[in-house]
């Protein structure tokens, strides 16, 4: 069964004899891939949806993997049970994975380990999980067709970041690569096109958006 790049590395990503639950699994294809992988990983797929948990149980029969995938209707960590250890929370907003984790902080404070990869806000993401109870264990870019998205590891834990480290990432930091590069220049051009579209009035905004384009131009030029 065909996985795409981004889940693709997210699965790569998750440690051997893990008990994962995928959170808004969709069609299931990451948790065939995560049990394919041959690393003991336990797989539990879950949707607020029936119609993709519907598709998913056909996926997981035609793979032959009954039994092997458990498949939990819910919303968001609804479905979380002790002996999960990783959550995965992919392809969503970012202020949906916020609300998803807000809704449920009981839950958010027994889980050990997340894997999120939002499609934007990951700044606020990273920021809203450090303030409850994870610190930033690693950092991944992945090109998935035109896209670049980001996917963040983090472990239950406690450690202090500074602005910059928190709009780039602490670890992207460190890594950099032609990745992090692409992305940021990319990030620079919406800002640019930002700066054209706001209105005369809009100075504060104006101001903290220069004073961005400057950030990550300085971080690129290093």
């Amino acid at each position: 069964m065909k996985i795409n790049e981004r889940l693709k590395k997210i699965g790569d990503l998750v440690e051997a004899n893990s008990v994962c639950l995928d959170v808004g699994c969709d069609h299931a294809l990451l948790d065939i891939y995560l049990v394919r992988l041959n690393k003991n990983i336990k797989a539990i797929a879950s949707d607020i949806a029936e119609g993709p948990l519907e598709q998913a149980k056909n996926n997981i029969k035609r793979e032959r993997l009954d039994g092997k995938i458990e498949i939990r209707l819910g919303a968001g960590l609804d479905t979380y049970s002790d002996e999960i250890d990783t959550v995965i929370i992919s392809g969503m907003g970012g202020r949906n994975i916020i609300g998803i984790c807000k809704d449920n902080p009981k839950v958010l404070k027994e889980i050990k380990s997340l894997i999120v990869s939002p499609n934007n806000y990951q700044e606020d993401v990273k920021k809203y999980l450090c303030k409850n109870g994870f610190y930033i264990h690693n950092e991944e870019f992945v090109r998935d067709k035109k896209f670049i998205y980001q996917i963040i590891i983090l472990k239950k834990g406690k450690k202090k970041y500074t602005k910059k480290e928190y709009f780039f990432g602490p670890i992207f930091l460190i890594k950099k690569g032609p990745l992090f590069r692409e992305y940021y220049e990319r990030e620079i051009k919406s800002r640019e096109i930002l700066l054209s579209l706001l209105p005369k009035n809009y100075r504060y905004k104006k101001y903290q958006t220069r004073k961005e384009i400057e950030m990550i131009k300085k971080e690129i030029e290093d």
